[in-house]
């Protein structure tokens, strides 16, 4: 089955060293040895995503400082029109200027945009951004955005707090990242309430994650109603494991209901993501 993964990320070297040598210290910051499984070269790993059979991807980059995001907006939307499989991609920041260069992205093509929320250490309710939610809501591009409380809280997350961005921009296409891990409950009840909101795989259901994070034992059944709103995202090339393992969690998934099964799998793993893409 070919697939489409709204959540990898591609960055400048730099940048993903940095990255990589956060998740080194993971004992440190998380209390678990997180060992990054693709430390490839670039090539290498989009070889690896093409090898998995993934047609499709957003490179996903985001800033955890101000006047970091409109470069990396820059170098995500020129990786994304370079590289077949990969979309123009954005980046925001609360910020001056965030509406400008988000603006222009949008103009340059970017089908999707990272907010991350915890890195960030920013709150998403910043007065500073509401024009820049109004402007993804207005051209319906969506948004992945890391907000949850996984894998260990931020100064503003929380699916209470994002909620208040929602409410001011109900038209807002969010992809709450991870499901909004812990709160995979709570994720859904917004999905149900806001016609927008959709859930990312990342990370969610996997022997990792479970033993901090557990779904609940309905997960499955829970996903019937709302199976037009899960997409395939993995995190790769940042995961402790291999590509394949995220892929059997939402297998056990579909074959744990009769309601789900095959229709299921073909939907989050490329239909509904290609629809977000516009692939």
């Amino acid at each position: 089955m070919n697939l489409v993964d709204v959540h990898v990320h591609f960055m400048p070297e730099r940048v993903l060293d940095k990255v990589w040598a956060f998740f080194d210290a993971a004992s440190e910051h998380y209390g678990v040895s997180w060992p990054i499984h693709y430390r490839l070269p670039e090539r290498e790993r989009l070889d690896a995503l093409r090898s998995f059979g993934v047609v499709g991807f957003a490179p996903l980059v985001y800033a955890h400082k101000p006047g970091m995001a409109e470069w990396l907006t820059e170098w995500a939307l020129d990786f994304g029109a370079s590289v077949p499989e990969a979309v123009p991609t954005a980046t925001l920041f609360p910020e001056p200027g965030v509406e400008r260069y988000l603006g222009r992205a949008v103009e340059r093509g970017a089908r999707i945009v990272k907010a991350h929320v915890q890195v960030g250490s920013y709150d998403p309710r910043d007065r500073l951004l509401d024009g820049a939610w109004g402007l993804l809501a207005e051209a319906g591009v969506p948004v992945v955005v890391h907000c949850g409380h996984g894998p260990i809280p931020g100064s503003h997350t929380g699916l209470d707090v994002f909620e208040e961005v929602l409410e001011r921009h109900p038209a807002l296409v969010a992809v709450l990242a991870h499901a909004g891990m812990p709160d995979y409950l709570d994720a859904l009840d917004l999905v149900h309430r806001y016609d927008g909101v959709h859930l990312d795989t990342t990370m969610v259901g996997v022997p990792f994650t479970e033993a901090q994070a557990a779904l609940p034992r309905d997960w499955a059944s829970r996903l019937v109603d709302v199976s037009e709103r899960v997409v395939l995202g993995s995190d790769f090339p940042n995961i402790p494991y291999e590509y394949g393992v995220q892929l059997a969690a939402i297998e056990s998934w579909a074959a744990a209901d009769d309601r789900l099964g095959e229709p299921f799998l073909r939907a989050v793993l490329h239909d509904n993501p290609a629809r977000l893409l516009k692939l």
